[in-house]
């Protein structure tokens, strides 16, 4: 007696069902626009090391001053990603910078405070402008894009007000600030370097690890969600603007390190650099989804642009402009393509 068997017959088109759903969830996965600016910035630096390492590109120092030379980016870059990850914007954020390194360089060089009262005076400041805008946007519900533009005009007219000219700062405190290093062993970093390393740890934490992150993340997702949830809506929104004001002044803390000086137009367009490195980390400017790490990386992104072009010398310095206008197109399509994934 002959045994038979039976096989099972092929389903058609499972293999071509099975790469599909694998390509959806790739391209669903929150991760991958943090992963596809991590490798972007990998394959840049390895270019320039290859074309430009009998230059020194490969020194560690020359990475380490990616963190030096936009260490106050990434601060303001920072508190720029709680506000769009909140599903809001920040148009201030330059003019807070502004705004910052003239009421300190007025405050310690004219009126003569002590550098360690000054700076508690201006982190209020900033965060206090942030606190307002906020309190605007949600109790009267206008657009943030409206209210932080009127707050871009009201704190660069109030650069003017303090002085139509550059004040230079002399303060001893300031310089040897300033000129502080932390040694590393493979090279060193600046005092805003390592501040603006802290800031991204504590964003970090918290964006992660409490409830107020969660909190950002929900209401960025879907605001009606949020509040069926029981969620503090108006709270939320508030203070995320004013962690925002209070990022932005402490970026331009740094960046008057950085230059040692004040000056009305200090930062003009410093919030779009801002936005670009949080979009190019990753962040949906839709809100709800993204990763501080990954606006590490945009920031890292835009300063590797400069150093190349510094390195090449033969290039003007508005290809950076161009570079990163080239590469927010290009994520803002790799968005695009991920929620419309997301929808199917």
């Amino acid at each position: 007696m002959m045994s038979t068997t039976t096989e099972t017959p092929a389903t058609p088109g499972a293999p071509e069902r099975r790469t599909t759903s694998r390509s959806a969830r790739l391209l669903g996965d929150r991760r991958l626009s943090v992963l596809v600016t991590a490798a972007l910035f990998l394959v840049m630096y390895i270019v320039g090391l290859s074309r430009y390492q009998n230059y020194g590109f490969g020194d560690s120092q020359v990475f380490l001053n990616l963190f030096i030379d936009n260490g106050y980016l990434l601060v303001a870059a920072v508190g720029a990603t709680f506000v769009i990850m909140s599903g809001g914007i920040d148009l201030s954020v330059g003019s807070v910078i502004g705004f910052t390194t003239m009421l300190t360089a007025w405050l310690v060089q004219d009126v003569g405070l002590p550098l360690l009262l000054v700076i508690p005076i201006s982190l209020a400041v900033g965060a206090f402008g942030g606190f307002l805008m906020g309190y605007v946007i949600h109790n009267f519900e206008i657009q943030p894009f409206i209210v932080t533009l009127a707050g871009l005009f009201l704190f660069r007219g109030l650069c003017l007000v303090i002085s139509k000219e550059s004040i230079a700062i002399d303060d001893s405190d300031v310089s040897s600030l300033a000129q502080t290093r932390v040694p590393l062993g493979v090279g060193e970093l600046s005092i805003g370097a390592v501040v603006a390393l802290v800031v991204l740890a504590a964003a970090f934490y918290i964006l992660h690890y409490t409830r107020f992150g969660r909190r950002v993340y929900a209401v960025g997702g879907n605001e009606q969600s949020a509040l069926l949830m029981g969620l503090p809506l108006g709270g939320t929104k508030i203070a995320v603007y004013t962690m925002s004001g209070f990022c932005s002044a402490l970026a331009g803390l740094l960046f008057m390190l950085y230059i040692q000086s004040g000056d009305p137009l200090h930062a003009v367009g410093m919030e779009l650099d801002a936005i670009a490195a949080v979009v190019i980390g990753g962040t949906l400017l839709t809100g709800g989804s993204g990763y501080v790490l990954g606006t590490l990386f945009g920031v890292l992104v835009l300063g590797l642009i400069k150093s190349i072009i510094q390195f090449e010398g033969t290039l003007s310095s508005w290809w950076t402009k161009i570079a990163t206008g080239v590469l927010l197109c290009a994520f803002i399509l790799i968005q695009r393509v991920m929620t419309a994934r997301k929808k199917t």
